[in-house]
């Protein structure tokens, strides 16, 4: 539990501790101390009193009328005094901690809390061998207890002071020390999700601002390889698509012209002489064959460089690969979004969104065994946004992106871009994002 405590709990809570272990023990001292003390003070009260008492009983004794005498001696007492006469007749004399009942400015459970001194004293006073009363000793400790509360609050108030004092201290301190680590940890967060650009404050002590410059000397850093390894991979795309773009005209004028002659050869064998028996058989299987490898170049062709989306733009493109998804799978519901401001977009750009639409539908129609299938594609905020989306078993944990989304992954990439794959709600989603000028400014 300690560990999930905040930094600043972990430095109050001892000093809360602290204080309060200090301020019942100042409690507990003055318990202790108060009880002794009281009992030192009313002490000499209460030799007077019995020094009082055996007086009185001698004049007593040798007086002619002793009555009278013990009147004249009681109305010579003071009524505030500490030392009173109580008549047999009157009843045991009150304690007292009796007499200490709402005491005017000391609450009554700081009364409870001292142990108050038996300090009462009765000493008998006899007229002719019978006891008429007693002297007794009954100390007013009302200003001794108002002392003791004062001291108490006096104690209490300067606990309090000092720890709002500490704690105000403590808790700038701890604010100018805490804040430049909570911009150190809010950079390495930026730093980690790709953001460069924004410098972390370089404030504190010389121990964090020293990491500081560290981190931002390291952003530096790291946005100086994102830009070199960004430009690799534009190279790296680029040189990708010289390929393709070799490789597709190699087949469209060597192997194309190549299978038109061998088709237009066959027809017109087939044309000239019917051949009989198993050699008519064999042509037709050659002409077969003839159409399915130039099908099968198409196909190629296709994949390698869709050439038809300069002519036809990339909305109507996209519009007629889903037509041929249609026809190759159709027991699966096709819906389509498609912006028709995507034809405005053209260069290797609209080519990455064809692959990655074309790619995505492949995977569904060939490892997912969905039964619907969604694709979105919209341009908005200066970027492409592009979704597919299926109800299929999904993809292997440990196998998340497959080898033609890893190259797509890869060319996202070289284009500022994002693509990601999840699973929710029981579906598979490929979502990308593409800003729009990402090419124009590679390219510039």
């Amino acid at each position: 539990m300690w560990q999930q405590l905040s930094f600043r709990t972990r430095l109050f809570l001892p000093l809360g501790v602290g204080f309060l272990a200090a301020l019942i023990m100042g409690g507990v001292l003055l318990q202790m101390f108060t009880t002794d003390q009281l009992a030192a003070e009313t002490e000499p009260g209460r030799r007077s009193t019995r020094t009082v008492a055996t007086a009185l009983n001698s004049t007593l004794s040798v007086s002619d009328n002793p009555r009278k005498m013990l009147d004249a001696f009681v109305h010579s007492l003071d009524a505030s005094s500490d030392i009173q006469f109580r008549p047999v007749e009157a009843g045991p004399a009150p304690s007292v901690k009796d007499s200490l009942r709402d005491l005017h400015g000391v609450p009554q459970w700081f009364v409870n809390l001292i142990v108050i001194p038996d300090t009462d004293v009765a000493s008998p006073v006899f007229i002719d061998g019978r006891r008429v009363g007693n002297i007794v000793f009954m100390p007013d400790l009302s200003a001794d207890l108002f002392e003791k509360w004062i001291g108490f609050l006096a104690l209490t108030s300067l606990i309090a002071v000092m720890m709002v004092l500490t704690g105000t201290i403590t808790y700038l301190f701890v604010g100018s020390a805490l804040r430049p680590l909570q911009n150190l940890g809010a950079g390495l967060t930026r730093i980690r999700r790709g953001d460069y650009a924004t410098p972390i404050p370089v404030a504190g002590p010389p121990e964090i601002r020293q990491s500081c410059e560290e981190a931002n000397a390291l952003a530096t850093t790291l946005a100086q390889l994102n830009h070199d390894n960004r430009d690799l991979l534009h190279r790296l795309v680029s040189l990708q698509d010289d390929e393709r773009r070799g490789l597709a005209r190699e087949l469209h004028d060597e192997l194309g012209p190549l299978l038109f002659s061998i088709r237009a050869g066959t027809i017109a064998l087939i044309e000239a002489a019917a051949p009989a028996g198993n050699l008519g058989n064999s042509v037709q299987q050659v002409l077969q064959s003839v159409e399915a490898l130039q099908q099968t170049n198409r196909r190629i062709l296709d994949r390698l460089r869709p050439l038809y989306i300069e002519e036809l733009g990339l909305e109507t493109s996209l519009q007629t690969l889903l037509q041929n998804f249609r026809k190759q799978a159709p027991h699966i519901g096709f819906t389509a979004t498609i912006d028709p401001d995507l034809n405005g977009i053209d260069g290797p750009l609209a080519q990455i969104v064809y692959r990655l639409i074309q790619e995505a539908l492949t995977n569904v129609l060939r490892h997912a065994g969905a039964s619907n299938a969604q694709v979105q594609a919209t341009i908005s905020g200066g970027a492409i946004a592009i979704e597919i989306s299926d109800d299929g078993g999904g993809f292997p944990a440990n196998n998340v992106f497959g080898r033609g989304l890893t190259g797509m992954h890869e060319r996202v990439r070289a284009l500022s871009g994002s693509l990601s794959l999840l699973r929710e709600d029981e579906r598979t989603y490929v979502r990308c994002r593409l800003p729009v000028g990402a090419m124009r400014d590679a390219t510039a």
